[in-house]
């Protein structure tokens, strides 16, 4: 009953992640797998969150979606 108490009132924090699921070619994506194909759930809210195979890290914040998304730019243009 506390932990619930302490995750209303600050969130959760996100650290037990399942096994990262990638999203085949074709198939419909979630909002988590759209920006890298590869999402990982936490095991203690249910979010989904992306997840970068490269650098093997959960990309968590809207600054971090946005230079992933910069670099992704990069690499096709040149």
């Amino acid at each position: 009953m506390f932990t619930k108490l302490l995750d209303a009132v600050f969130g959760c924090s996100h650290e037990r992640y399942s096994f990262p699921r990638t999203v085949h070619a074709g198939a419909r994506r979630n909002a988590a797998a759209s920006l890298t194909g590869t999402y990982v759930v936490c095991l203690d809210c249910g979010r989904e969150l992306p997840y970068d195979w490269e650098s093997m890290k959960v990309i968590n914040s809207s600054s971090e979606a946005r230079r992933y998304t910069q670099s992704l730019v990069t690499k096709e243009a040149a």
